[in-house]
C-alpha cells in the first residue's frame, strides 16, 4: 500500500497544511449525484431518514434545519425566549451564539470561562441572573463540555431553560453519556468543517415534543404541520400560520451528505481524536505552550487551541508559522468586544479569564486528513520558533 502523502506538502509548490477542511469520500460524492438526478432538491424524504438516524444515534428525537445558528435560535423561539429576555452566555463563542439570542429580541449576558475547560464558568453565570434572566447557553468549547452537571443543577434552582450549543462536541460523551442524548436541549451545527458535516446544515436534539413541534413548523416558515408534506415530496396548499416562522429547512442535497458522514462517523472521530492526542503528547513537556487536557476516551475534538505565553506576540507566532506554510485560527474574539453586542457586560463590569486568554489562544490545524507526521512538523516548528 502507497504511503499517504502527508498534508503538509512542500512548500516550495506552495502548499500549505489548511487549518480545516471539509473531508469528503467517494459516498458522499456519489450520494449529491443520486438526488441531483432525482430533480427533488428541496426538503423531502432524504431529510426525514437523516433526522431518524440522528435520532438513533443520540437516542432521542431530532429535528434538521439549515445551519447550526437556525438551531440555536429556532430552540430559543420555541421555548418562548423574546425581547427584553437575558440568556446568560459565555463571551468566547463565535458569534453566531449571540446572533442567535439577539434574533429573538432578546439579550445575550455575556459571562466569564473556567480556565481549565475555557467552557461556561457556572458560578460567574450565577452572578448575572436577574429576574430577566430565562436560558442559559453553555458553549461545548472544541468538544469538551466543561461542569455540565454544574450548570444543569444552577438552571434548575432558578427555573431556567438550557440550551447547549453542541456545535463542536457532536460524538462526544459525558459521563458515559452522549452530549445531546440527555439534558433539556442540545443545538448542532453540520457545516463545512465541523465534526460531520452535511455542507450546511444543524440540528435540535431533544424530549420536549412541544419545542420539536414549534420547531418543525418554524423552519418552515410557520407552516403548520407542513414538514410531513415535505417528506412526501408534497407540500400544503392550504394551511395556516399562526406564529413567526423562517426559511431553516434542510434540503435533500445537505441531509445526503450527513448521512454518508454520519456512516463512517466512527472512523471520523478516531482519526480526530488521534490527531489531538498526537499533539497533547507531543506538546506535555513544553514549558511555553499548555493547553486544554481533554478525555479523548470521551471528547471528539473540533479544533485544538493552544495557549501561548504573555510575553509572545500572537501575531508573531502565527506568522512565522504561515511562513512555514501552516494555517492557524483563533477562537474566538470574545462577543463582548464586538460593538453589536458591548452592552452585553456592563461597563464597569470584566471577564477575567476570558479577557485574559484571549490574547494568547491560537488554533493548530485540525481534521481528517492530518497525519502523526503532520503533527510532528507542526509542534517541532513551534518549538523552533520559540527556541
Amino acid at each position: 500500500m502507497a504511503k499517504k502523502e502527508s498534508t503538509l506538502g512542500d512548500l516550495n509548490n506552495n502548499k500549505i497544511i489548511r487549518l480545516s477542511k471539509s473531508c469528503l469520500k467517494d459516498g458522499e460524492k456519489q450520494a449529491v449525484m443520486r438526488i441531483l438526478n432525482k430533480e427533488f432538491l428541496g426538503m423531502g424524504e432524504e431529510v426525514q431518514i437523516f433526522e431518524q438516524r440522528l435520532s438513533e444515534f443520540f437516542g432521542r428525537p431530532a429535528v434538521c434545519v439549515v445551519n447550526g445558528t437556525a438551531a440555536l435560535h429556532l430552540a430559543l423561539q420555541a421555548c418562548d425566549i423574546s425581547v427584553g429576555d437575558e440568556v446568560l452566555v459565555p463571551s468566547i463563542t463565535y458569534v453566531a451564539s449571540f446572533q442567535a439570542i439577539s434574533a429573538t429580541g432578546a439579550i445575550p449576558v455575556a459571562c466569564d470561562v473556567e480556565f481549565e475547560s475555557l467552557c461556561l464558568d457556572w458560578k460567574d453565570a450565577e452572578k448575572r441572573i436577574t429576574s430577566k434572566t430565562k436560558a442559559i447557553m453553555p458553549v461545548h468549547y472544541s468538544g469538551g463540555v466543561g461542569k455540565l452537571d454544574k450548570i444543569y443543577d444552577l438552571a434548575k434552582s432558578f427555573n431556567l431553560r438550557v440550551i447547549e450549543d453542541a456545535a463542536h462536541a457532536f460524538g462526544t460523551s459525558y459521563k458515559q453519556r452522549r452530549v445531546g442524548g440527555f439534558g433539556d436541549i442540545a443545538c448542532f451545527s453540520f457545516d463545512g468543517i465541523k465534526n460531520i458535516t452535511s455542507g450546511e446544515g444543524g440540528c435540535i436534539v431533544t424530549d420536549d415534543e412541544k419545542v420539536l413541534d414549534l420547531v418543525k413548523d418554524a423552519r418552515l416558515l410557520g407552516v403548520e404541520k407542513d414538514s410531513e408534506k415535505r417528506y412526501a415530496g408534497k407540500r400544503s396548499w392550504s394551511f395556516d400560520v399562526s406564529k413567526q416562522g423562517w426559511r431553516y429547512h434542510m434540503s435533500d442535497i445537505m441531509a445526503a451528505i450527513g448521512i454518508e458522514q454520519l456512516n463512517r462517523f466512527d472512523e471520523i472521530a478516531f482519526k480526530r481524536k488521534a490527531i489531538a492526542t498526537a499533539y497533547t503528547t507531543e506538546l506535555r513537556n513544553s514549558d511555553k505552550v499548555t493547553f486544554i487536557d481533554h478525555d479523548y476516551d470521551e471528547v471528539v475534538p473540533h479544533i485544538f487551541p493552544i495557549i501561548l505565553p504573555l510575553e509572545y506576540t500572537r501575531n508573531d507566532i502565527s506568522k512565522a508559522l504561515e511562513k512555514e506554510g501552516i494555517q492557524t485560527g483563533v477562537h474566538y474574539i470574545p462577543n463582548h468586544f464586538h460593538s453589536f453586542f458591548k452592552n452585553s457586560l456592563k461597563s464597569n463590569e470584566k471577564l477575567s479569564i476570558t479577557e485574559k486568554i484571549y490574547r494568547s489562544l491560537l488554533t493548530l490545524p485540525l481534521h481528517e486528513e492530518i497525519t502523526k507526521s503532520d503533527v510532528k512538523s507542526i509542534t517541532g516548528k513551534i518549538i523552533d520558533i520559540f527556541n
